[in-house]
């Protein structure tokens, strides 16, 4: 199994997410709780709270997910995609899944932190592996 099913699996969830940002967006204007001019700048109108959790969420998904597809471009390239790396990579890949069902949901925020701990303890742990498997194969 290649180490790129795991990043385009975290890339549509985040496409899933923008998507729902879109259409919860639209509602939002065709029901007049936002005015369209927000959109402008994003300033000067009041976001509905729903709203701006989801948009703060998508902004979620340009940070430590761009440090996981780096990883996983970097094992790909040097081959240093094992079974344990794929697996752990998928583990994240769900983790993220779960951070984004409980902020979009729920928004409980100490389950929210700890799944997201829990995955960046994960994307650690991925690195130092990948880091291992490279000094290893080049010495």
């Amino acid at each position: 199994m290649s180490i790129l099913l795991p990043a385009f699996a975290m890339m549509a969830l985040t496409f899933f997410c923008l998507g729902r940002l879109g259409y919860l967006r639209n509602a939002a204007v065709k029901n007049g709780e936002i005015d369209p001019r927000f959109f402008s700048v994003y300033r000067g109108y009041e976001e509905p709270e729903k709203l701006a959790a989801h948009s703060r969420h998508i902004v979620n998904h340009f940070e430590t997910p761009v440090v996981f597809y780096v990883l996983c471009l970097i094992a790909f390239v040097a081959g240093q995609a094992n079974t344990v790396i794929i697996a752990l990579a998928w583990v994240y890949v769900v983790l993220r899944c779960v951070h984004s069902y409980v902020h979009l949901t729920s928004n409980a925020i100490l389950l929210r932190f700890r799944i997201f701990i829990m995955s960046l303890i994960v994307l650690g742990i991925l690195w130092a592996m990948l880091l291992v498997e490279v000094l290893r194969t080049n010495t």
